[in-house]
């Protein structure tokens, strides 16, 4: 037997069978918690009829689950140092499991989002523990293509959560989206008992009362606002700007405060470790992005193209493809060359990938547009997490989990920002199509040529009785919204150039093993 090298120069050591183990127990996880988000989205219009309530009022389903993450995410660095990260692992996958359960039983709408808040108290926790995990078990030499194995429930959750989603509902029932939850947390749970090795958890360090009082209210009141921001339309509502306001200034003071204690709930100090600095800065850029963009493309399938949501998902697949196609060999590379080499390249074929969409019509070749999403699709593996990769690889065994905890953070911020943005910018552009002359909807609002489009694919009738030429122009102007929405996505993938040009270019001498830190991490060996 031999210990894990981590000497310049040597070369990289293999994944063995007891670090792929327990990268089984955390892609188990992570593929729970990532597809759940995504197949809830896709029952809101069957949350809407089963319990009679307006959209509204069942989009708070997906922005209490995503609060409840902003509470809970900072909490998770000092309750993995604290408890261990084994303990608070196999809680959050119970918390995670048992709220799915919970929620299959709801009978109103307040009981649903009442257990959605419940399942991501625990889902909050589970991939920045797994990124933990993941990264103290794979050693400095292994990190990368560990990493890319925990990339892909990431990359693939937007992907196949549609298309899952769409089959329970359809055949089965909307409580089947949260059942499924319920035996893959129990063999999770049982996969993680065995699995993940005993705990050394470190009681030392005291909770940061003061920090969690001003950073996990301010995160949730500022995403709340962000949340509320495609409903209103507007930021100058003051359901959008209030609470904005108010998690900015808490987080703000969080920030100059977390200098002052020595063991902060969020330790900013990290960032003075310029890999750390300039990963999180590309991450957040890519991720508002990424999770826009992936909000933009079943929609357009969906709005424009008149497609189910089982037929968008799999017409989403080719950018699944990509992404599994490159990953590993992405991860591979970055356990050898510096990501700053490798990742300016994987971005180029996203804004290939991405250039095509802005071309958008009402009858685009389905050929272009999957050949579109497979070249995004291989930027993406490429990107992601070679990124995570060089942000966490040279922090010391004790630093993972608080340097993870703000990556998990950046990304949330981030990829609520995205949502909100291209939402907010697309109904923007579709709220300028022309009036329907004498039409007004139930609430009293004047119809739109665009929104009578979209609306004549539920009910065909509408498309009979519209004068003639009115639902092609609206369907014309429903693709032109998306084409230009679609290029201020393509600005922002062109803006991750910026930090992505400051990324390492020469090898990273890793601390994850460094014995001068005094926290050694535990070699995994070679059998």
């Amino acid at each position: 037997m031999s210990a894990v090298s981590s000497q310049p120069g040597a070369a990289p050591a293999k994944l063995d069978a007891a670090v792929l183990k327990i990268a089984g127990v955390v892609v188990l996880g992570a593929i729970m918690s990532i597809l759940d988000v995504t197949v809830v989205s896709v029952a809101l219009p069957t949350f809407q009829t089963e319990f009679q309530a307006s959209y509204a009022d069942v989009a708070w389903t997906m922005t209490g689950y995503t609060l409840a993450l902003a509470t809970v995410i900072p909490l998770t660095g000092w309750a993995a140092d604290r408890f261990g990260t084994k303990r608070l692992y196999m809680a959050a996958l119970l918390l995670f499991t048992l709220g799915s359960g919970l929620c299959a039983t709801a009978t109103s709408i307040e009981q649903l989002i009442g257990y959605r808040v419940l399942q991501g108290l625990g889902g909050g926790m589970l991939m920045p523990l797994g990124m933990t995990i993941m990264t103290r078990a794979a050693g400095p030499d292994r990190i990368g293509r560990l990493m890319a194995v925990l990339g892909i429930p990431m990359l693939l959750g937007p992907i196949g959560g549609p298309i899952l989603g769409g089959y329970l509902i359809d055949t089965l029932s909307w409580e089947w989206i949260f059942l499924i939850n319920l035996p893959i947390g129990a063999i999770a749970l049982a996969y993680s008992a065995w699995a993940l090795p005993k705990d050394a958890p470190e009681p030392s360090e005291s909770f940061d009362f003061i920090g969690m009082l001003m950073l996990s209210p301010g995160l949730a009141s500022f995403l709340y606002g962000v949340s509320s921001l495609p409903e209103t339309g507007t930021a100058s509502d003051p359901k959008v700007w209030i609470p904005m306001l108010i998690g900015a200034l808490l987080v703000i003071g969080f920030i100059f405060y977390s200098f002052k204690p020595q063991h902060p709930l969020l330790d900013l100090r990290l960032l003075r470790n310029r890999n750390l600095s300039v990963a999180s800065i590309t991450m957040a850029v890519f991720m508002v992005a990424f999770m826009g963009a992936g909000l933009l493309f079943p929609s357009y399938f969906l709005q424009v193209r008149g497609e189910s949501t089982l037929d968008a998902g799999l017409l989403m697949a080719p950018q699944g493809i990509g992404a599994m196609v490159t990953m590993p060999i992405a991860g591979m590379l970055a356990d050898k060359i510096p990501v700053g080499r490798t990742v300016p390249f994987a971005l180029i074929l996203i804004a290939v990938g991405f250039f095509g969409f802005t071309q958008v019509g009402t009858d685009t070749s389905y050929v272009l547009l999957c050949g579109s999403l497979f070249v995004m699709g291989l930027g993406m593996g490429g990107t992601m997490m070679p990124i995570m990769t060089s942000a966490l690889k040279t922090l010391t065994n004790h630093e993972v989990a608080r340097g993870s905890t703000i990556l998990n953070i950046l990304q949330q911020i981030a990829g609520s920002v995205g949502s909100a943005l291209m939402s907010v910018i697309l109904t923007s552009h579709l709220n300028d199509s022309a009036k329907v002359p004498g039409m007004v909807d139930p609430q009293g609002n004047p119809v739109t040529e665009a929104g009578l489009a979209i609306g004549s694919h539920a009910n065909p009738a509408i498309a009979q009785s519209a004068p003639p030429g009115l639902i092609e122009r609206g369907f014309e102007f429903v693709a032109d919204s998306f084409a230009a929405t679609f290029w201020v996505g393509f600005a922002l993938v062109l803006a991750t150039f910026i930090p992505a040009f400051f990324l390492p270019r020469k090898r990273e001498v890793s601390h994850l093993d460094d014995a001068e830190s005094g926290e050694r991490a535990a070699p995994v060996m070679l059998h």
